[in-house]
């Protein structure tokens, strides 16, 4: 549906996440993957969704001169904001253990702006889910590191693997937002531009 009304646009998707493209095929959308390395770095004074705002803004920075008037450029960041710090990814496995734990029994915020360009228009959205963990033991966060992929998640974790199914014992929010995208962000963002807004 969505589709059909960009089809004389080239959407652009500026994310290697696996998650991310994921969810633009299940969105119905043909778009192309285009990559530029940036340094994922913001002023120290910003906080919560401005830190995701501000890097969403920064990625599509290195495009801007080449985009033509047919191109919806797509770039994004995600964030986990718990006790006023910004939790991106970890280091290293040992990083990885202490963020999961910081975030025990406790709840914390998933924050993911989306930043949409084009050539004459820019719009950044944003969304914070709210996800609550029950008490986690060494063995449980340990066997979730070792067995899957956190270092590549924002607060070392994919709620859509086994630890989301053991972890998770609430949630306030978009779901796909935890995940890494605010699908339904996205696919209103996108309409308006379909219908020249």
């Amino acid at each position: 549906m969505l589709n059909e009304k960009l089809k004389n646009f080239n959407i652009i998707l500026a994310s290697g996440s696996p998650r991310r493209q994921q969810f633009f095929k299940d969105l119905g959308l043909d778009f192309e993957i285009r990559l530029k390395e940036v340094k994922e770095e913001y002023p120290p004074a910003l906080r919560h969704f401005e830190i995701t705002d501000y890097l969403a803004q920064l990625k599509s920075m290195p495009f801007l001169n080449e985009l033509t008037e047919k191109d919806i450029l797509v770039t994004s960041d995600t964030i986990v904001w718990h006790e006023e710090t910004c939790l991106g990814k970890p280091r290293d496995k040992q990083d990885a253990f202490n963020m999961i734990q910081s975030l025990s029994g406790k709840t914390h915020e998933v924050i993911t702006s989306v930043c949409i360009r084009t050539k004459t228009y820019q719009k950044t959205v944003s969304a914070v889910t709210k996800v609550t963990f029950k008490d986690l033991n060494t063995d449980e966060i340990w066997y979730y590191i070792n067995n899957y992929s956190p270092l590549d998640k924002a607060g070392a974790y994919g709620i859509q693997e086994w630890f989301g199914f053991i972890a998770v014992t609430k949630l306030e929010g978009s779901y796909f937002n935890v995940m890494g995208l605010p699908t339904h962000l996205v696919y209103e963002t996108l309409n308006s531009i379909a219908e020249g807004i």
